[in-house]
């Protein structure tokens, strides 16, 4: 099943992508909006002042996709997409900033190109690498940590490697309830109950670390840029804590808030949620229009 976002959230499909100069790059506004520039949140300005800023359909498109005018290896993705930021991270933490280019996208105004030109599937994230382009953001993660150096998101440990696998395929379950729950109206708390009484029990099986498997890894990139969006949505919406009883899940998000990987991914909390519920108010919930 596929496992990027969309409009639809299930994979982030728009493009916004830009080219200076015979080559991708830029320097970013620190002013954010709405889709467009780079997250503001949990990352410092000079940080912040490196990410390339989100391009529309105005922006002009490379003249090949050869890899000889641009940057051979090339992460599209949008900023407030949680699909997109599960490779953003694996980049990140592996290192690879030099090694792949990031190149953010705009949802609402995206330019016809990207998908006529680059990727037919017009969704965020892909991957540009050895003249293929690739999606799915699960995936993506396997795929850079397969292809790049860099640390190991992939335990060595079978009994690891077999638990990952089984929290990954449950993560598809995991974000459709918190979607549904959202948009639901009346209680939920069941339902809210059941999925994070699940994480819970899932971050008590190692006793390693703080992690999923104990030290960090691809599990915890999955999951995290929905925890981090619903943490705040729920709380809002719904009144439901998700932390509530939960220490393993706390000690959890501490832990990952200390990552820089992740952190130089995040967005404000208060402007996520803004995003996000401007992005529920147009959206159906229609499975089918998950890819």
């Amino acid at each position: 099943m596929a496992v990027t976002c969309s409009v639809s959230f299930r994979q982030c499909r728009g493009a916004t992508i830009y080219y200076v100069q015979g080559r991708w790059g830029a320097q970013a506004s620190l002013t954010s909006k709405y889709l467009g520039d780079p997250p503001m949140a949990a990352v410092a300005p000079s940080k912040l002042a490196s990410l390339p800023p989100s391009l529309t359909a105005a922006s002009e498109p490379p003249a090949l996709f050869d890899g000889t005018t641009r940057h051979p290896n090339s992460l599209y993705v949008a900023y407030v997409c949680p699909f997109a930021q599960r490779p953003w991270i694996a980049r990140n933490y592996k290192g690879l900033q030099e090694k792949i280019e990031l190149v953010p996208v705009d949802l609402l105004n995206r330019p016809a190109w990207y998908k006529d030109k680059l990727y037919s599937a017009n969704k965020v994230p892909s991957l540009e690498h050895n003249n293929e382009v690739r999606g799915e953001s699960l995936d993506l993660i396997k795929y850079i940590d397969a292809h790049f150096e860099g640390p190991a998101l992939k335990p060595d440990d079978p009994a690891k490697q077999q638990f990952a696998e089984e929290l990954l395929s449950y993560s598809d379950s995991f974000n459709m309830v918190m979607f549904k729950a959202t948009a639901a109206k009346g209680d939920v708390s069941g339902e809210l109950d059941a999925a994070y009484d699940k994480i819970e029990d899932a971050l008590s099986k190692f006793s390693d670390g703080p992690f999923f498997l104990g030290q960090f890894s691809l599990v915890d990139i999955a999951y995290a840029p929905f925890v981090e969006r619903f943490q705040t949505l729920l709380l809002d919406v719904k009144n439901y804590d998700i932390l509530k009883g939960r220490p393993k899940l706390a000690l959890w998000i501490e832990e990952l808030n200390k990552i820089e990987a992740y952190a130089q991914t995040r967005i404000d909390p208060q402007e996520l949620m803004s995003a996000t519920k401007k992005r529920f108010g147009v959206m159906s919930f229609n499975r089918s229009q998950f890819a």
